[in-house]
């Protein structure tokens, strides 16, 4: 039997399973391909493997986990009137949820102050803010230092300046935008934000003013710094304007003329006004007059620091439907009032209101009382030179009044007040604030008896002052003898 020799079996070697490429592999074999090209052998080798399975892409971007926000499956409407009724106190914090939280509440501002100009420039302003209603744009019009620690303020603007200033400066002259940027700038917000109901601006043109006027027809008020009597060219296209504040010349500020010829024209294009404030306006008895003869619906006229001419206070018998009359940090009201015979008392006048102005022109304030003879409530706020003889003149020309309030009038004694009072046989309300030469000591027992029959009193005359407002078992003093059990 042959011999035949067994041949060991050779162990084969165990089988590789082909393994795909890496992602590091492919790019570095691919290093001087163009980046396309690895992208691409990147999706073969994903699309070759039968193993791997592409996750399915949901048709809706609404995350589907169980702690998403619900707040996503709100429609915008509805999102929008949830955050209406939220205080405004919570507005910002809302804003910062997410982006569309930070839509949504932007469309509920209706008001904002500008204090950036490019953020109006770019869009940003309308895009963020698109239902926008009563915009303040005189902060944005004046590039100042923003790191200055010096605020120089007045009453109708506030600038930033550096410690080098020098007060003969026109400040908002030097820091001012050109009228070009600043018409540009109005173009935009009108066309975006066609509802605008109230505009502050300094430093406008006509056409910038034209453009406001076409594309914003609601608007209703409008205040304009700086302004002039070529600005006014361009107020009469503004049909629907009601309330209207005309800042001419700010000392220190900046220096502009509105004189008859500008009120003139803003009076025959803004009929129906109600509420007109003057600023530091020019003008004479012409100009006061044809405000009274084209707007007929005025109501409420507010002085400021005017430079009027003599024999303008006349002007005021032809504003007959004038209510209210204020005069503000004046330093005179009509040095040569004229005649007696000119000075018409405007029959629909009720209220006198004088603050910070200077009453030392016995024959000007007497003409002021003749013209406001119908008046019912008459208001002093620190007026200087208010002494008894000046305030005397107010028993004289006006015997109908209602409400007397005086504060800060140092000059006026209680003598002065008796003498007023007592004349004044329809005075229901009496308040007096800071007026230190008015002492309880010397209130007599017929101006004591009075008080007790007011509807409304307060009485502080002074910090030593012990008569409480409310007179409740309290004795008016050494004259006055009297308690009151009630007002």
């Amino acid at each position: 039997m042959p011999f035949s020799a067994e041949i060991p079996e050779v162990p084969s070697p165990p089988t590789v399973k082909k393994r795909f490429p890496s992602w590091s592999k492919l790019w570095v074999k691919n290093a001087k391909k163009p980046l396309k090209h690895v992208v691409l052998t990147m999706q073969l080798q994903s699309l070759s493997s039968p193993a791997i399975k592409s996750p399915k892409i949901p048709k809706t971007l609404t995350p589907t986990l169980p702690n998403s926000d619900p707040t996503l499956s709100l429609p915008d409407p509805l999102l929008l009137k949830i955050l209406s009724k939220l205080p405004d106190s919570q507005r910002n914090s809302n804003s910062l949820v997410c982006k569309r939280w930070l839509n949504l509440q932007g469309r509920l501002f209706r008001s904002v102050k500008l204090l950036d100009w490019q953020f109006l420039e770019s869009g940003r302003l309308v895009f963020r803010f698109p239902n926008l209603t009563r915009v303040d744009l005189v902060p944005g019009c004046l590039v100042t230092p923003q790191n200055s620690g010096i605020l120089l303020s007045h009453r109708v603007v506030s600038v930033q300046v550096e410690s080098w200033f020098s007060k003969k400066w026109k400040l908002c002259e030097d820091c001012l935008l050109p009228a070009k940027l600043i018409d540009r700038g109005l173009k935009l917000l009108a066309s975006s934000c066609p509802n605008l109901r109230k505009l502050s601006v300094i430093g406008i043109s006509e056409l910038g003013l034209l453009n406001v006027a076409e594309e914003c027809s609601t608007l209703q008020e409008l205040e304009l710094h700086k302004c002039n009597d070529d600005v006014l060219r361009g107020i009469a296209a503004c049909t629907n304007l009601q309330v209207l504040r005309l800042v001419g010349k700010v000392d220190g500020f900046y220096s502009s003329v509105v004189s008859d010829i500008g009120l003139t024209i803003m009076a025959q294009g803004c009929k129906r006004l109600v509420k007109l404030e003057l600023h530091g306006c020019e003008g004479s008895f012409d100009g006061i007059k044809a405000i009274g003869q084209s707007c007929q619906m005025l109501e409420e006229l507010t002085i400021c620091d005017h430079r009027m001419d003599s024999g303008w206070l006349a002007g005021l018998s032809y504003c007959e439907n004038l209510k209210t009359l204020r005069f503000q940090s004046c330093k005179g009201i009509d040095p040569s009032p004229g005649p007696d015979d000119y000075l018409v008392c405007c029959p629909a006048l009720e209220r006198l209101h004088l603050q910070k102005c200077q009453l030392r022109d016995k024959k000007s304030l007497r003409a002021l009382f003749m013209v406001c003879g119908a008046v019912r409530e008459m208001v002093f706020q620190d007026c200087w030179g208010l002494d008894n003889d000046m305030f005397s003149l107010a028993s004289t020309c006006s015997r109908r009044v209602e409400l007397l309030s005086l504060e800060g009038c140092s000059l006026l004694t209680t003598d002065g007040l008796a003498t007023v009072v007592l004349s004044w046989k329809e005075l229901q309300s009496l308040r007096v604030v800071s007026c230190k030469n008015i002492k309880d000591s010397e209130i007599s027992p017929s101006l004591s008896t009075l008080f007790s029959v007011f509807k409304e009193f307060k009485w502080r005359p002074d910090t030593k002052s012990l008569l409480p407002s409310s007179l409740a078992g309290i004795g008016m003093g050494k004259k006055g003898g009297k308690f009151f059990k009630r007002m």
